[in-house]
């Protein structure tokens, strides 16, 4: 893995930018009054863009989605599959892309590992590594090779995208459980902590969920590399976010961040280029208090918490709106007069130092 000191995504620190953006916000609270959290969220924009004038573009929700192994100690045989989840979507019979659209957000699903073959199609992108994760129950979930291929798979869709705005999402049958494995492993948090969904739970789900999980993480021990521990729990799913993720961090776009999996692959992402959570936003499409766990580890909250009980990526599209009145804020309200121009930041680094190189130097 790169070293620490190895320059693969920028910072957002910039003392001069901020304190320009500070000033034209007071200015905003001076005509308008105080606008709450908008004001940082604002600052936070301009600061990952490097500019004053922050303008978000052409924003993609991508729902990456996998099927695991691990599912059929999980789930009873009647639960529904992957694949009819993710046709709920393609077919607009949940309110994810319905919101997402009436938002402006371009929603596409990623087959990163289905067990069994999607149509292709509309909103359809296939980078299948394999038909599933095996059962980490038994065995490692994913060979590092295929770990590798899904990471270098997540930065050619993040670099192809059109926009500056990256919205991710994870859904299968086992990726909540799977994500709890990963951050249990690499923070050491309490695994309960995180597959304990709050007190709706039923409490025999939660044992054997509990039990299943425990003998996952008691069969493969510790693990002290991150990667290590995506490929021996994760998905197939959380893999190519990790690689999404970090390149869009090194194009200083927005990342939107929702759901467990997706906090799962961010994790993995800070441990390769720690500023990459500089460049997040988090949302929430569900209570589950796992995910206030997970959360609480990067110390940072979701934009809203409206008590949602939906598909990951639904807290995307709601919250989209204040995210984009937070740029309005700073790019579109008229100033009488603008504060002096900051000199932006040298760029992060050379073609021989980029993300990619410095990926492909890793074991």
């Amino acid at each position: 893995m790169p070293s620490d000191s190895t320059p693969l995504i920028p910072s957002t620190a910039h003392p001069a930018l901020q304190e320009a953006l500070q000033f034209k916000l007071r200015r905003r609270v001076d005509t308008a009054g105080h606008l709450g959290e908008l004001l940082p969220l604002a600052q936070r924009l301009g600061l990952l863009q490097n500019t004053l004038r922050p303008r978000l573009r052409q924003p993609q929700l991508l729902l990456f989605v996998g099927d695991h192994g691990v599912a059929v100690d999980l789930n009873p045989p009647q639960h529904l599959s992957t694949t009819s989840l993710v046709q709920d979507v393609l077919d607009n019979r949940v309110p994810l892309p319905l919101f997402a659209h009436q938002q402006g957000l371009s929603v596409s699903v990623v087959d990163c590992g289905l067990a069994t073959p999607l149509p292709i199609g509309p909103g359809v992108l296939s980078r299948k590594i394999a038909h599933g994760t095996r059962n980490c129950r038994l065995t490692a979930a994913m060979s590092l090779d295929q770990v590798n291929s899904a990471i270098r798979a997540g930065m050619e869709i993040a670099q192809a995208l059109p926009g500056n705005v990256l919205g991710c999402a994870g859904l299968g049958v086992g990726s909540w459980e799977s994500a709890a494995l990963v951050i249990a492993r690499i923070t050491g948090r309490p695994l309960h902590d995180l597959v304990n969904a709050g007190p709706r739970m039923d409490r025999a789900v939660l044992e054997h969920t509990m039990a299943v999980l425990q003998t996952a993480l008691n069969r493969h021990g510790p693990i002290e590399d991150p990667v290590q521990a995506l490929a021996t729990f994760g998905g197939f799913e959380m893999a190519m976010m990790v690689g999404a993720m970090l390149k869009a961090a090194e194009q200083r776009h927005l990342i939107l961040v929702d759901g467990l999996p997706a906090c799962a692959a961010l994790l993995v992402a800070t441990h390769i280029a720690g500023p990459v959570v500089d460049y997040c936003l988090f949302c929430r499409s569900s209570d589950h208090h796992g995910l206030d766990t997970a959360l609480a580890g990067f110390d940072h909250n979701a934009l809203l918490a409206l008590g949602l009980e939906s598909l990951d990526g639904t807290g995307i599209a709601l919250s989209w709106p204040l995210v984009r009145s937070a740029a309005a804020l700073l790019t579109d309200v008229v100033d009488p007069v603008e504060p002096l121009p900051v000199p932006s930041e040298p760029a992060s680094t050379s073609p021989a130092d980029s993300l990619d190189h410095a990926f492909l130097r890793m074991p």
